[in-house]
């Protein structure tokens, strides 16, 4: 009777904490999505979280590491590309279905709330951001396996990725909590098959 008591105890609390964490993650969605609104993260924003905007981009990262590092650029290919594809499954399958949470702009309890940047909301569940998933573990999977040839630039990698995090929760798709679930996620990714590549392969500065 005690133990089952205690454990009703337990439950209680968990959702009590569970309601505060959601209550705060709700706050600070308006915060950015509403309180920091201005015209040039209005202009700014949308452009950021657009996968085709960065194609030359990865392009660009792609063939350096090709054309400098040979056949082991053409490994480090390989990994980058299943690092971004483990992540985006995982994503999907274990956290967005296993969860199914609305996203801010499609809860009806919630979705008078949001001020929408974009002109669609997405169908999508919200619970992790793929978006962010993805980038961070682009961006750790640079930094773990390109920290000792470009030194300094590797950041570069992750304040993008935070940039287009940040840029989900204020065009009003993504809870702040959706963020900072994908960021680690794909830190985790990112990190463990980057460092899987440095073991395997690793990188001479500049290989002939």
């Amino acid at each position: 009777m005690i133990s089952n008591s205690i454990f009703a105890t337990m439950i209680f609390l968990a959702s009590k904490f569970w309601q505060k964490i959601i209550h705060w993650d709700q706050q600070l969605f308006e915060k950015i999505n509403t309180d920091w609104a201005n015209p040039l993260f209005d202009a700014v924003m949308p452009f950021l979280r657009s996968p085709l905007n960065w194609a030359p981009v990865y392009l660009f990262v792609l063939l350096f590491v090709l054309m400098n590092f040979k056949i082991k650029g053409l490994w480090w290919i390989v990994f980058f590309i299943s690092t971004v594809a483990f992540i985006d499954m995982t994503g999907n399958y274990v956290f967005k279905h296993g969860f199914e949470r609305l996203r801010p702009c499609n809860d009806p309890n919630f979705f008078e709330h949001v001020r929408l940047v974009i002109d669609h909301c997405g169908s999508g569940f919200s619970f992790i951001s793929n978006h962010a998933a993805n980038h961070f573990g682009m961006a750790a999977f640079f930094f773990v396996t390109l920290r000792h040839v470009l030194k300094n630039w590797v950041w570069v990698g992750i304040v993008w990725a935070a940039l287009i995090a940040f840029s989900q929760v204020y065009v009003g798709v993504h809870y702040p909590f959706d963020i900072l679930g994908g960021a680690l996620l794909g830190l985790a990714f990112g990190i463990t098959m980057g460092s899987l590549f440095n073991k395997q392969y690793g990188f001479a500065i500049f290989d002939k």
